[in-house]
């Protein structure tokens, strides 16, 4: 049972980049984003606590997370990156996460994380040479600095210490929508803004509100309760499949293409991604 919620949990992330496209159709990137943390957090902050953390820490993780991540995800996805390969892109932000970890804790690099950061970027480098229309380069620079902002607000979590995810990801939602709403007025506009909210019909709130509570509720909320029913070293690769849900969903669903580049770039990207979390666990295991 542990192991299906764990899959269910990827499957929400992954297919959550078909939805957000869908969502994009109506609304502008950046109104997306701030009704996404605005339904983020109220009405869950009515029922959850605000978690021991300074207002300081949780404001800076908002920002980073949401004007930051989101908002450059959002507008990338708009029309200059496909939902799949947003979803695959994305998950470099693990390799940041690792450099900031390590420059941090003064750490050096180990040889396996060069050879898996290498992979990657040879990943990343096949689809900037690849111009079919899957991804503009103002699309690839936005979602690897969205990527960058998500591995700074993973650090920004990491020195809130142990919290409940959850509370943490809904109250710092509270400092996500002033700047998204500012940097939405200033380069969308409220003629647009207004316009988009006025189009979007049933299935355009579903999507919004799928932001909210899919991927917030019940996303932050399983993945927390796993975490703290497994080690981590168990549960944290399960992550690898959130782009193999998110190119799946995409070609299924939107009928993205899946060239030979494109999986060649999807090879290349989980090889690194599978060698910096695994090999590790590997090593530690064939010493024993």
């Amino acid at each position: 049972m542990h192991l299906l919620l764990a899959l269910a949990v990827m499957a929400v992330w992954g297919t959550n980049f078909v939805v957000i496209k869908y969502a994009l159709a109506h609304l502008p990137p950046l109104t997306l984003a701030t009704l996404r943390f605005a339904f983020a957090f109220l009405p869950l902050a009515l029922f959850i606590k605000r978690p021991a953390v300074s207002w300081r820490n949780l404001a800076t993780y908002g920002v980073l997370i949401g004007a930051g991540q989101f908002g450059l995800l959002f507008t990338a996805m708009r029309s200059d990156i496909t939902p799949g390969l947003a979803s695959l892109v994305v998950q470099i932000q693990v390799f940041f996460t690792i450099g900031l970890a390590m420059r941090l804790s003064g750490e050096r690099v180990a040889p396996f994380q060069l050879v898996a950061a290498a992979l990657a970027v040879a990943g990343l480098v096949t689809i900037a040479l690849n111009t079919d229309g899957s991804a503009t380069p103002l699309g690839l620079a936005l979602v690897v600095a969205a990527a960058l902002c998500w591995a700074l607000g993973n650090m920004t979590a990491r020195a809130a210490g142990p919290v409940d995810m959850l509370g943490y990801v809904v109250w710092s939602s509270l400092f996500a929508v002033p700047p998204l709403l500012v940097m939405a007025l200033m380069t969308e506009g409220w003629p647009a803004m207004s316009a988009g909210i006025a189009a979007a019909d049933a299935g355009t709130w579903a999507a919004v509100l799928w932001q909210s509570v899919g991927n917030t509720m019940f996303g932050y909320a399983a993945w927390g309760w796993l975490l703290s029913q497994h080690p981590a070293a168990t549960v944290a690769p399960m992550a690898l499949l959130v782009p193999v849900f998110g190119m799946g969903a995409s070609a299924l669903l939107l009928d993205e293409p899946l060239p030979g580049w494109k999986l060649t770039a999807f090879a290349l990207v989980m090889a690194g991604l599978t060698l910096g979390q695994l090999w590790p666990r590997l090593a530690q295991w064939s010493r024993k």
